[in-house]
Parts: C-alpha cells; sequence; structure tokens
C-alpha cells in the first residue's frame, strides 16, 4: 500500500532506486518509512537517494509460501542487509551460492508477481 509516507520509496523503487527518509532536523536516515524520527521526534524528513551497497547482516531460507506470487520460488533465500546508508534492508538473495554473513551485495530492484518493485540482493563485483 503507498501513502504520503511510502510514496518516495515506491517512486524510487520504480526507478530502481532505494529512496530514504532523513530527518530534517537531525539528519538521521531512517527506513522503513516513518512518521516520526526515532531520535529527536521531529515530523520533517526529506526523501533522499542511498547507495545501492551493502553487506550481509543475516540471511535465511524460506521453504514456505507465505503469499500465493511466490509458490514457484520456494525455497528462496532472504537477506537483511546493513546499507551503506546506516539502515538495514530486506530483500531476496539472488546467487546460486549462500550468502555470507559481512559479503558485499548489491541492490537492484525486480518487479513481483503482483507488479510492484521488490528489492532484490546480488553479490558485489570486485
Amino acid at each position: 500500500m503507498t501513502d504520503d509516507l511510502s510514496m518516495a520509496y515506491w517512486a524510487g523503487a520504480e526507478d530502481g532506486s532505494l529512496v530514504l527518509q532523513r530527518c530534517d532536523s537531525c539528519g538521521l536516515v531512517r527506513h522503513y518509512p516513518r512518521i516520526l524520527c526515532a531520535r529527536c521526534y521531529s515530523f520533517d524528513w526529506s526523501p533522499v537517494t542511498a547507495e545501492p551497497s551493502g553487506t550481509v547482516h543475516s540471511w535465511t531460507v524460506s521453504h514456505h509460501v507465505f503469499d500465493p506470487s511466490v509458490l514457484t520460488d520456494v525455497p528462496y533465500t532472504l537477506v537483511t542487509v546493513d546499507m551503506t546508508a546506516g539502515v538495514r534492508v530486506l530483500g531476496r538473495f539472488d546467487s546460486a551460492a549462500a550468502p555470507e554473513t559481512g559479503q558485499p551485495v548489491t541492490l537492484r530492484f525486480e518487479r513481483s508477481a503482483d507488479g510492484r518493485p521488490a528489492p532484490v540482493f546480488a553479490p558485489a563485483t570486485a
């Protein structure tokens, strides 16, 4: 669901960019979109485009169908990534090899079965 808080994120994802919120008062970058800054409690924020790079924080392999759109994809790997911008992002891992904690990855967006852009991470190339 797109609302005023997530509109910038989805517009960026449509263009293949990770757009985050940055607090106008203290500069804290945050994700997922929120109405209130967790550091200074300001309601004021601006969208900022983040670098598509990060490192794997954790990962898991899903063997369960939580949504009919992933029925043909099970099992699939999900990674939580510490982005260079200082936030964590969850997405699918696109590699035949298992991810490793601390592994450098790059983010891109791919269309999911429902047509929305979804975050996908791949091993970073040197």
